[in-house]
């Protein structure tokens, strides 16, 4: 994505982008290796797409299962997902000690982190690989301004994981 200074209306570019040209996996037909693109008949907004059961449930397998940008400084709240679990009675109790996960929330990478992973205040295409697995989490999401040779921003690059 383009380099722009709003990461939250990049996202919703991004978003726009990725719905208006069918690139996405529409769970109606539910064929793996299609796109909505493939499908003349498929949802014409986003709040449509949404509305099916099975849209809410799989997921797109896009930057479309994503809600909001998070602020500079606000953690992504995983609530009790990095608690180990051995027994499916435990979930009340985990609830109510680290509540629940905010699902669809992208975190921009941090001069903390970007400098603990790549050694530098600002990432570069170069660095990608070291900063993938911040992404851990199924329906969260991460973003990084990317920068040229001479520390210019010059790109934002989205990435993680979502649906079922």
């Amino acid at each position: 994505m383009e380099y722009q200074p709003d990461l939250e209306a990049a996202f919703e570019t991004l978003q726009a982008k990725v719905f208006t040209e069918g690139d996405y996996w529409w769970a109606v037909p539910g064929e793996w290796g299609k796109s909505a693109r493939d499908y003349p008949n498929r949802p014409r907004t986003i709040d449509e797409l949404f509305a099916d059961e099975r849209v809410q449930e799989s997921g797109t397998h896009s930057i479309l299962d994503m809600r909001r940008v998070l602020p500079d400084g606000e953690p992504q709240k995983f609530g009790w997902l990095d608690v180990a679990v051995t027994s499916p009675f435990e979930f009340d109790r985990l609830s109510a000690e680290y509540g629940e996960p905010e699902y669809g929330t992208i975190a921009p990478v941090t001069t903390a982190e970007a400098l603990d992973r790549a050694g530098v205040e600002k990432v570069t295409r170069d660095h990608l690989e070291v900063i993938d697995d911040l992404a851990k989490h199924r329906w969260f999401g991460r973003c990084a301004v990317l920068h040229d040779a001479a520390g210019m921003p010059t790109e934002i690059y989205f990435w993680g994981w979502s649906g079922d």
